[in-house]
């Protein structure tokens, strides 16, 4: 495969890449104390086929029809997401008042489909509690050419103000292989001390943004000496992960658009960080 993240290529090479290990099996029976000891040991859980296909296929068709004609490719429908290699006229800026995702993420469909019930069992077994959904839950919407992707990063320099106990849910709106613009997880990052990434953050094509810590994924990987692990997910896949995992995404270079959402969960009663209970805009500087 050739990838590459934010416009930088990444060797699919077994010394930059390994698979990621699936827990499905931990599901049924459900076994949430080895759910929980499997979370903590990789800093994240891969769970297959968590959610029905089906309803994740229809999110994805209910988001793309919004747009106007000409996003789609000739001959394809909403559900398909494929693009036709261009946007149309006067559709703002990704995420903005007045985009189709800023919208969506207030519409009834997408808040029927995160408080599915499954998620927020999972997410009180996992944090031995009763467990909250923040209102600020992200879509992100990728297509070949922009060379954008999410950087090496951990969530919680992004939710610093509040509860360490949080996870985070992520879930692909339609299949996802890598050349999609998959999420990857670096292998074991969940135990290293800040101070050890810490000098990737000079490395940046994001001088003003120190919470991202590198947009060279394989400099990353090179540098900490593990893999970027990664699957090819599918439409009913979820995965979640700890808030001091370093994790990124690749560059999506096939017709099929990259769509998914993010959800995280603190335990009821703990204090959430404030920048994060408010729904999501793409310019809102959390």
């Amino acid at each position: 495969m050739n990838l590459s993240s934010n416009g930088l290529p990444i060797p699919f090479t077994p010394e930059l890449f390994g698979p990621l290990r699936p827990s499905a099996d931990l599901l049924e029976p459900r076994d949430p104390a080895a759910l929980r000891a499997r979370l903590h040991a990789d800093g994240y859980l891969y769970l297959p086929g968590l959610l029905d296909r089906a309803e994740v296929l229809r999110l994805r068709g209910s988001y793309f029809s919004l747009f106007p004609p000409g996003l789609l490719a000739p001959g394809s429908g909403p559900e398909d997401g494929v693009f036709s290699g261009r946007v149309p006229a006067g559709v703002p800026e990704y995420g903005v008042a007045g985009h189709p995702a800023y919208a969506f993420v207030r519409s009834a469909p997408f808040d029927h489909f995160v408080s599915n019930p499954a998620l927020s069992e999972l997410a009180s077994q996992l944090l031995y509690a009763k467990a909250e959904m923040l209102p600020r839950r992200i879509l992100r919407h990728f297509h070949r050419g922009t060379r954008r992707a999410s950087r090496a990063h951990v969530d919680f320099d992004y939710m610093d103000e509040g509860s360490p106990r949080v996870v985070t849910l992520w879930i692909p709106v339609g299949d996802c292989p890598p050349r999609t613009g998959a999420l990857v997880y670096l292998e074991g990052s969940h135990r290293l001390p800040p101070e050890a990434y810490a000098p990737l953050r000079d490395v940046t094509d994001r001088p003003g943004e120190r919470r991202q810590i590198c947009h060279d994924l394989e400099l990353t990987a090179r540098t900490l000496g593990r893999r970027w692990l990664y699957a090819d997910f599918a439409a009913g896949d979820v995965m979640v992960h700890l808030p001091r995992i370093i994790h990124a995404s690749l560059d999506t270079t096939t017709d099929a658009m990259r769509l998914s959402v993010d959800t995280r969960f603190v335990r009821t009663g703990d204090t959430p960080d404030p920048r994060w209970l408010l729904p999501w805009a793409a310019d809102d500087g959390a």
